[in-house]
């Protein structure tokens, strides 16, 4: 085992009195060294009570024979860092968590890993950790927030958000959207809705990364507990067994994800951190992969943003095994992968409960006959660009409209929520990309003040940017090559039309070639200065969107 390497023999002296002054004892140095990586904090949500768990993964891996060692990693709150300057870090974070963990992972030569997670980027920064890593390894999220209840319905963070844009809009008055905001979030989790967080935890499931009950035993139930317990139990056996993720994260096993994701209308941003997870395992994911699965993978569940539904009625109705079970029966999954349960996908669905029909719909019945994510190319997007489909309107599938351009995410909400936006309108929000942000930020403004406004049934919103889970309306993102790439999207002019068609997969700029040849002989910006090494770093060393946005190590192929 690596931690040998550290700890045996008269050389290693040294290092088995640094960690007796650490209180460890000799027998309890001789056992395998788990890293147990904590994301908790004091700042997301999703975070706070992670302390909490992870001291019973320590438990259970205490118990079932391990030497637990607990250390941190940084994360990241889209909800807080959403529409400023902060939102730009967001994305990075994803990188900067999965070097911290190598970092102290290899430096002390750990034997296996449980990763203690929850939220938007902690989630893959973890996964692509796993993969790099290749050590045993078990992920666990902190679980889901509860819905609220405002007014005797249920409401979650993007109800607040769309709120914002009511109130602009004069259609809620200053006190309606502080009760709001005081019933949205009841308590601890991540978000209640099938956003960013709640996505990538349903999948860490679907890949086999995690124990089933994962993604959606919400964050405040014992069961939650447990399960961390388990875990720390369970990350014994694959240390045991030497099952380590590669040998879990194969291609099967990502199409299995896919599937899943599409399945319950999950976040785009799905398309951004499964790739760059696959490619931490050697594995290359094409963005056009989630589009040939989705033509004939069915959404199966009405999940918020796009539905009445939250993540603890998905797990009454059977959680992500009973979707799973759902994908199996048409013959959707590959059921030989292996997982974290020491079980092959198959294995794991004969243990798949009663499933309620009106939450995880049947294959004959479904939400759409397509998955909730869809793939766009044309003139505007030759290496494509992405849809949460699943949350559009009937009416927006397609649309062409005069383009109303902003050179960023401010401008862009300002005139938003100053009504001069106008139904029929396609908004254009470039140099967000991961280069020419840097950072890709997240837009939940923008589309949460169109849907606020009553404008997300009649204006699309298109950008190289990205968007949270919780935004629905036809907001489509991930145009690429990005702005600041050179892209096409660079060159649209105020009230150029701009024509989507969803069901065509089409997203084109309704201008002469010679008229774009032409308006790039002029040039095009320089990047915007960021003073911030870091976002430098990062810009230099990003790949585009459908690569996964992942960082590029010089002098390699690309």
């Amino acid at each position: 085992m690596p931690s040998d390497t550290a700890k045996r023999g008269a050389p290693r002296a040294p290092h088995r009195a640094l960690l007796k002054a650490a209180g460890y004892t000799d027998w309890e140095i001789e056992r395998p060294w788990v890293g147990v990586v904590n994301a908790a904090n004091a700042i997301i949500p999703g975070h706070t009570h992670l302390g909490r768990l992870t001291e019973a993964v320590k438990a259970g891996v205490y118990a079932a024979g391990g030497l637990p060692l607990e250390f941190p990693v940084i994360g990241v709150c889209d909800g807080l860092a959403m529409n400023h300057a902060g939102m730009r870090y967001s994305l990075p974070s994803r990188d900067l968590i999965a070097d911290s963990v190598e970092i102290m992972a290899r430096a002390h030569a750990l034997d296996a890993l449980v990763l203690v997670t929850n939220c938007d980027k902690i989630v893959p920064g973890m996964a692509m950790a796993a993969a790099r890593l290749d050590l045993p390894a078990l992920i666990l999220s902190g679980g889901p927030m509860l819905a609220g209840r405002h007014r005797g319905r249920p409401v979650d963070l993007s109800s607040v958000f769309e709120a914002v844009g009511a109130h602009a809009a004069g259609r809620m008055d200053p006190h309606e959207l502080e009760a709001l905001a005081e019933d949205a979030c009841p308590g601890c989790g991540s978000c209640a809705g099938m956003f960013t967080a709640n996505t990538m935890n349903c999948l860490m499931e679907a890949l086999g990364l995690a124990l089933p009950g994962n993604g959606t035993i919400p964050a405040v139930h014992a069961a939650r507990e447990r399960l961390a317990k388990d875990a720390g139990r369970q990350i014994m056996t694959l240390l045991e067994r030497d099952l380590r993720p590669r040998r879990i994260l194969t291609p099967g096993a990502f199409d299995n994800a896919v599937a899943v994701d599409l399945a319950l209308g999950g976040s785009t941003n799905s398309a951004l951190h499964l790739p760059a997870i696959a490619a931490a395992a050697g594995i290359t994911l094409p963005l056009d992969r989630f589009d040939d699965i989705g033509r004939r993978c069915p959404h199966l569940c009405a999940m918020s943003p796009g539905g009445p539904h939250h993540l603890e009625d998905l797990h009454a109705a059977g959680g992500v095994r009973g979707v799973m079970a759902r994908l199996a029966e048409g013959g959707l999954l590959d059921q030989r992968a292996l997982t974290v349960t020491g079980l092959s996908v198959e294995e794991n669905l004969h243990h798949t409960g009663e499933i309620d029909p009106r939450i995880i719909r049947p294959l004959a019945n479904p939400v759409h006959a397509e998955g909730g994510i869809a793939v766009l190319r044309g003139n505007l997007a030759p290496e494509g660009a992405v849809v949460k489909q699943a949350a559009v309107a009937p009416e927006m599938r397609r649309h062409e409209g005069p383009a109303r351009i902003f050179d960023g995410e401010e401008a862009a909400s300002a005139a938003i929520l100053g009504g001069e936006i106008r139904p029929g309108d396609v908004v254009v929000i470039r140099y967000e990309g991961p280069r020419g942000g840097p950072g890709m930020r997240e837009m939940l403004t923008p589309t949460a003040a169109l849907a606020g406004r009553g404008l997300d049934a009649s204006v699309a919103l298109v950008t190289d940017g990205r968007f949270s889970g919780a935004t629905r309306g036809a907001a489509i993102g991930h145009v690429a090559p990005e702005a600041a790439a050179g892209g096409p999207l660079a060159l649209v002019r105020e009230q150029d039309r701009i024509r989507v068609d969803i069901p065509a997969r089409r997203l084109d700029l309704l201008v002469a070639d010679d008229e774009l040849a032409r308006r790039r002989r002029e040039g095009l910006p320089p990047p915007r200065p960021t003073e911030s090494s870091l976002l430098e770093r990062y810009r230099a060393a990003v790949s585009s969107a459908p690569r996964g946005a992942v960082l590029e190590t010089p002098g390699a192929p690309s």
